[in-house]
């Protein structure tokens, strides 16, 4: 048997360092390596209160961000007694679905309903076009001009025309009353363009510099290396886009004055402002009161629908996508 061999827990000779004589000892088991580690790491007393400290108040964070979002869902859903009287919640009381029939059957909620679908659509397309391209320009510390590209950008974030040279402007340009008044006017956000300029720029270089040599152009480093490696800051952008595009209602109260152009966010507007009323929009006699009493929610609740069931998909880009470009190695 080999020295120092371990059999079944039994005592193992092993020579002494220095006399050579032999020492008999106990057996102590092999230790299993769990990959942990450390273990029942004590926490101590001032860090237990700080996270219950900090649970508490984020708890009352997130119950102050949720419950106006509940209470209008909830008046959607209640009848018109229950609204007039302030006692609806969180819960809905006197379910009704009145309105939600009323609304969804008229045609002109459809209507601008699939009218702010294709601004949104297409607005978001055109801005991460141009976002992703002046970004990727102005993030080449080589490029001629670049501080003056950047000032310029920088200096729209505190300066604009102003509201008349602006609708001046459109006018003259022909896009008054059309699609194109509601999409080109805000395509790029500074904002924006800063965050995705920041990540282009920590980059590695090597990349793009091995694709050069494998013979890409200018262009297919962009589409082949720098985009499918950028699908976090894209999904980010593209979140931020869709919504901002979504609630917008200036730009088509200021520029469109076809009632068949309208978005839903105008349709929204109305019912706030009491342009639209219960019987305008197809109420009778008998349920004019129910709809006049939430027909405000109900309108709130079927706009906000699209971006509830979008936001999920793109949630685990969302936060590695903000964070990106914001340390610098």
């Amino acid at each position: 048997m080999v020295k120092g061999a371990t059999v079944k827990g039994t005592a193992v000779k092993e020579p002494a360092a220095k006399n050579g004589q032999v020492k008999e000892g106990p057996v102590k088991p092999a230790r299993k390596d769990t990959g942990v580690l450390v273990k029942d790491m004590k926490v101590s007393r001032s860090m237990r209160v700080f996270r219950v400290v900090n649970l508490a108040f984020l708890l009352v964070v997130v119950f102050l961000t949720v419950y106006p979002f509940l209470n209008i869902l909830a008046q959607s859903f209640s009848s018109e007694g229950f609204i007039n009287a302030g006692q609806v919640n969180l819960f809905p009381l006197g379910f009704n679905t009145e309105t939600y029939q009323l609304i969804l059957a008229d045609p002109v909620f459809w209507r601008n309903y699939g009218n702010t679908v294709l601004y949104t659509v297409v607005a978001t397309a055109i801005s991460m076009v141009l976002t992703t391209s002046f970004a990727y320009a102005i993030a080449k510390k080589e490029l001629k001009g670049r501080s003056v590209f950047i000032g310029i950008a920088v200096f729209t974030m505190f300066f604009n025309g102003g509201l008349i040279p602006n609708y001046v402007l459109i006018t003259s340009l022909g896009m008054r009353d059309t699609l194109w008044a509601v999409v080109l006017p805000n395509a790029i956000s500074v904002f924006n363009l800063l965050i995705m300029k920041s990540f282009f720029e920590n980059m590695p270089r090597e990349l793009e510099e091995a694709a050069a040599i494998d013979g890409l152009t200018q262009y297919g480093v962009l589409f082949k290396v720098v985009l499918p490696l950028s699908k976090a800051i894209v999904a980010t952008m593209v979140l931020f886009y869709a919504v901002a595009n979504w609630n917008s209602w200036f730009q088509a109260f200021l520029y469109l004055d076809n009632p068949d152009l309208f978005p839903v966010t105008i349709y929204l507007r109305n019912m706030i402002a009491g342009v639209t009323t219960a019987g305008s929009a197809g109420g009778t006699a008998e349920n004019v009161g129910q709809i006049a009493a939430n027909i405000q929610s109900v309108t709130i609740v079927l706009t906000v629908i699209p971006i509830l069931c979008v936001y999920p998909f793109v949630q685990k880009y969302f936060f590695s996508g903000v964070m990106l470009g914001s340390v610098k190695e």
